[in-house]
């Protein structure tokens, strides 16, 4: 009989609440090595060959930056008499993955920073992207793809997506390596994604049981690594290997509340103390109706309209819960389901529990 209302009260749940337990992963998905990392890069330059939708007399920029660029090819023009439609000043960005080496290629967004109405079609010329240090690592040019259009007649307009903003593919060459030396000194770092001692101290338990002694947590969020002699020539292969280790990653108590959806997600470490809950509702109704009175015929009275009032108190009946400490958030959300309460009755409640203090858990609300 209590296999039967456990399963009965896991199929009311099955709408409202989803639970997050720890499950076995790899290192490699709660972990990384520390230094392989991206960097972004960021450049100016000008987009040219537009049909005349670029960037009007107005944006100082672009007339600026086409008088230097037809200056360093030796023309000279007054920025007073260029009047060019068919250029774009651009910002334009992209990231830089780790371990690229000169030669290769990366994508590249570009978007107008003037007035243009769209790059649709244009030619991104030669545009150098530089780090936050301020070297150079790629250089970026071609034709702009923005997938989406804009079309004016009159006073009419179509626009579809944001022709103002594009990219090119593999649209930037790599001018500078950047590799970090792996394995440096014979040491790694891992950094995990969520600091945590728990799991900081099972990565390294995990670690030591498949290599010896080699790894130790210097803090929450970081676990060094002592490179074995043996193997610091196939750095890559150990890394491999130690990413494919399983860990059980530990989480705190969490009940996570969407109010927009009715959504519950909670930690299966969640616990609750004892408790009474008590579930019920007050409906009141309040209806006015306006009746006319006619004075008898032949009378000296005169027409008049009544106001009358109807009040009517409904109170539903209250479904009253007691729950164990024993009890997890689960039980409490499949409790107040058997006794008919919705997803957003369930949320108020668990925010009422856990002012109460009888929830030990974080809640967050979102």
């Amino acid at each position: 009989m209590k296999k039967i209302l456990v399963l009965l009260m896991c199929l009311l749940m099955v709408n409202a609440v989803a639970y997050a337990e720890s499950a076995p992963t790899r290192i490699k998905d709660i972990a990384k090595i520390q230094g392989v990392r991206s960097n972004q890069l960021m450049g100016y330059g000008l987009v040219v060959g537009l049909p005349g939708s670029g960037d009007s007399d107005d944006t100082w920029q672009m007339i600026q930056s086409t008088v230097s660029l037809l200056r360093n090819f030796g023309i000279t023009v007054n920025a007073a008499d260029l009047d060019s439609d068919n250029v774009a000043a651009v910002m334009v960005t992209a990231t830089l993955p780790p371990f690229v080496r000169e030669g290769d290629t990366i994508d590249v967004t570009v978007s107008s920073m003037g007035d243009a109405d769209s790059i649709q079609g244009g030619v991104l010329l030669q545009t150098p992207l530089r780090a936050a240090n301020g070297d150079v690592y790629a250089v970026a040019q071609g034709s702009v793809s923005t997938g989406g259009f804009v079309v004016q007649g009159g006073n009419n307009r179509a626009q579809k997506n944001f022709p103002t903003a594009g990219n090119i593919p593999n649209g930037a060459i790599v001018e500078r390596t950047l590799e970090d030396d792996l394995g440096r000194n014979g040491q790694l770092s891992l950094s995990l994604a969520n600091a945590d001692f728990t799991t900081a101290a099972r990565i390294t338990n995990s670690i030591n049981a498949a290599y010896g002694n080699i790894a130790h947590a210097a803090n929450p969020g970081r676990v060094d690594i002592n490179i074995p002699p043996y193997l610091r020539s196939n750095v890559v292969q150990f890394v491999a290997s130690i990413e494919e280790l399983p860990v059980t990653p530990d989480t705190i108590a969490k009940v996570v509340v969407n109010e927009r959806t009715g959504t519950i997600v909670m930690g299966g470490n969640v616990s609750v103390d004892e408790c009474a809950i008590t579930q019920g509702g007050l409906s009141i109704r309040i209806q006015r109706e306006e009746n006319a009175y006619q004075p008898e015929p032949f009378s000296y009275g005169t027409s008049m309209i009544v106001r009358n009032t109807d009040t009517d108190v409904k109170e539903q009946m209250s479904s009253s819960v007691v729950l164990p400490a024993t009890t997890s958030v689960s039980d409490v959300i499949g409790a107040l389901n058997a006794v008919g309460a919705t997803p957003r009755d369930c949320i108020s409640i668990l925010q009422a529990m856990k002012a109460a203090g009888a929830i030990h858990a974080t809640l967050e609300i979102i």
